[in-house]
């Protein structure tokens, strides 16, 4: 897709910012609502030269992605719940190992098949702590069709960067509706290319070395250098190991390298912020809601603002503290039972001002659901 302003449907908007980003192997099964992913990648990504794959379910699609990045390419896949769930040990892999790769799990309601054509956010706490142990994550969100682009390449990036798994989340309403985007030319958002190796054939490689600055170069596994990778717990060539500070730098590596760098990884947008009485948060496709009502109560003179969420792991407490200091209530607003608002909850220094305003039934949320809880709030004279 050439660079200018097109008209397009969420989940191709996450196309075209990946191969934007520079995918070049894609591994899927179909699965609503992300099918649309696929199907636009099964053409697109063939005509710039990668790789396109349909397999037999989802297991087989994470296990595809994670060894096509060990070559060298950048890689991704996309899913919704049930296959998110048959994901997941594939993703401790790709965590354990820290090979690069992005999962996008289109959000649907659940549990199991739940609710395959309806809106939810139920994924959220699943992203977080779906793969077993003690481990850390990146997933990203969005609202809008150009943040989904700016998300989506943003996902990439801080997968090539961190060396690990970025899971992006989005929702059904996101990824089906229509709206404007702006591609941008060329160069226009940066990329962040596979940091290589610059050890030659017959030196000494370690793979699971880091640099001073915490990178670690990469070797294309096929390539010069030959070297083992393992979901057990390993030492800097890759050999599994027990000895025990062995295992205790490793697991700190792999929770330090994300959580120290939160900062730098996390975004969100804020609105109005600066005298808001009643401080809403939002994500995804619930923040456009959210953005209705604070719009529309602030010409009427009330003092409302929205902090919007675009980073959900690693979790932005010091952002959601800092934004709502001065917040007499904090109205949480999610498609699901609060996954989000026990984020927030234990972020802030009053957690009884945090109220929940959600649907769980597979309808979006809409500004008058939101308006409801307000006035109940209102009602108690704030």
């Amino acid at each position: 897709m050439s660079a200018g302003l097109k008209f397009v449907q969420g989940n191709e908007a996450c196309v075209e910012a990946a191969l934007y980003a520079g995918l070049q192997f894609y591994a899927g099964y179909p699965i609503t609502p992300s099918s649309e992913i696929a199907e636009h990648l099964a053409v697109r990504l063939p005509r710039v030269g990668g790789t396109f794959l349909q397999l037999e379910d989802e297991i087989a699609s994470i296990c595809a992605i994670i060894g096509a990045s060990l070559t060298g390419c950048k890689v991704m896949t996309a899913t919704s719940g049930p296959g998110f769930s048959l994901m997941q040990e594939g993703l401790g892999y790709a965590i354990m190992a820290e090979i690069p790769c992005v999962i996008v799990n289109v959000m649907r309601g659940g549990p199991s098949t739940g609710l395959p054509t309806c809106p939810s956010q139920g994924d959220i706490c699943q992203a977080r702590w779906g793969a077993h142990g003690d481990h850390a994550i990146i997933a990203l969100t969005a609202s809008t069709l150009q943040d989904v682009f700016e998300i989506t390449v943003h996902a990439f990036n801080t997968a090539e960067t961190y060396r690990t798994p970025v899971i992006l989340l989005l929702d059904e309403v996101v990824g089906h509706m229509r709206e404007k985007l702006v591609v941008p030319e060329a160069g226009a958002i940066a990329t962040v290319d596979r940091l290589k190796t610059s050890l030659k054939l017959g030196m000494d490689y370690h793979p699971y070395l880091p640099r001073e600055d915490g990178r670690l170069p990469m070797s294309d596994f096929g390539g010069q250098h030959r070297y083992n990778v393992t979901g057990l717990f390993h030492d800097m060539w890759g050999f599994p190991t027990q000895e025990p500070s062995m295992v205790h730098g490793l697991l700190r590596h792999l929770v330090d390298k994300i959580a120290n760098n939160a900062d730098s990884i996390c975004r969100y947008k804020e609105y109005y912020l600066e005298d808001a009485h009643i401080v809403l948060i939002s994500y995804g496709g619930s923040a456009r809601s959210a953005l209705h009502v604070v719009e529309n109560r602030r010409v009427r003179g009330e003092r409302l603002g929205l902090l919007e969420l675009q980073t959900i792991w690693p979790f932005p407490y010091s952002v959601v503290e800092s934004k709502c200091a001065n917040a007499r209530y904090i109205v949480v607003v999610e498609m699901n039972m609060g996954q989000v608002t026990r984020a927030v909850k234990r972020a802030v220094a009053h957690p009884d001002r945090v109220v929940l305003a959600n649907r769980i039934d597979g309808v979006f949320i809409t500004p008058t659901d939101i308006r409801n809880i307000l006035r109940l709030i209102q009602g108690k004279g704030v």
